[in-house]
């Protein structure tokens, strides 16, 4: 009997031990990228979105420290999102201001701000009716995000912008409008869930489905970083 015990206590410290392993808690490399990424956020970052991630910055910047939006992305988007940056907004592209060590330093460190893995209820096939979505977006959405997704400072995104149609997804677009982003102006929106606006799964893909027939605007507004 002691023996068995023995065994099944040994057995356990190799699963931790392992477990331990593959969750990477250890991983020198990555602390090392998390710790320099750090750096670079607060010498370009924090101006806007804030010395927690969470948009509280002295400039207008949107929360990326936010539980639903981490576990919407992948690390290519947010790399993405800081090398090309949001033509027409404060956001600028990185990618000629930045090293390639840099961005992806940058990435690892926003990326080790997620705490959970949410797992959304996503429609397979995105695909309704942009007539219909205009009068849901007018009704709905028009308030914070402005006519046809010009973005109101402070209050929504510019969802017309040339580099989030083009790195945005159908279903993190779909995933943004149902769940929202936890402590922001942007509650979540799927009937069901405790948001303001009870909208069906038809209504937010027919919005969807509008916002994609908007022409990127390619205006161009005054870069604060520039020297």
């Amino acid at each position: 009997m002691k023996k068995i015990l023995i065994g099944s206590y040994i057995l356990i410290i190799i699963v931790v031990i392992f477990g331990i392993g593959k969750s990477g808690i250890f991983d020198s490399k990555n602390e090392k990228a998390i710790a320099a990424g750090e750096k670079v956020y607060n010498n370009n970052c924090l101006v806007c979105h804030g010395e927690t991630g969470k948009g509280e910055g002295s400039n207008a910047g949107t929360a990326i420290n936010n539980q639903h939006f981490l576990s919407a992305v992948s690390d290519k988007d947010l790399y993405n999102y800081v090398k090309y940056g949001r033509e027409g907004t404060a956001m600028p592209a990185y990618g000629p201001r930045l090293q390639e060590k840099d961005l992806n330093n940058l990435t690892a460190f926003m990326r080790n701000w997620q705490t959970k893995e949410i797992d959304f209820d996503v429609p397979k096939t995105i695909s309704g009716d942009p007539e219909r979505g205009l009068k849901k977006y007018n009704l709905y959405c028009l308030n914070c995000h402005g006519e046809a997704g010009a973005g109101k400072l402070k209050m929504g995104t510019v969802l017309s912008n040339p580099q989030y149609l083009q790195y945005t997804t159908d279903k993190q677009m779909w995933i943004g409008i149902a769940y929202g982003r936890e402590e922001t102006r942007m509650g979540p929106s799927l009937k069901g869930l405790e948001g303001a606006r009870q909208l069906s799964k038809k209504d937010i893909t027919d919005i969807i489905s509008y916002l994609r027939t908007i022409k990127p605007k390619n205006e161009k507004i005054n870069d604060y970083l520039t020297p």
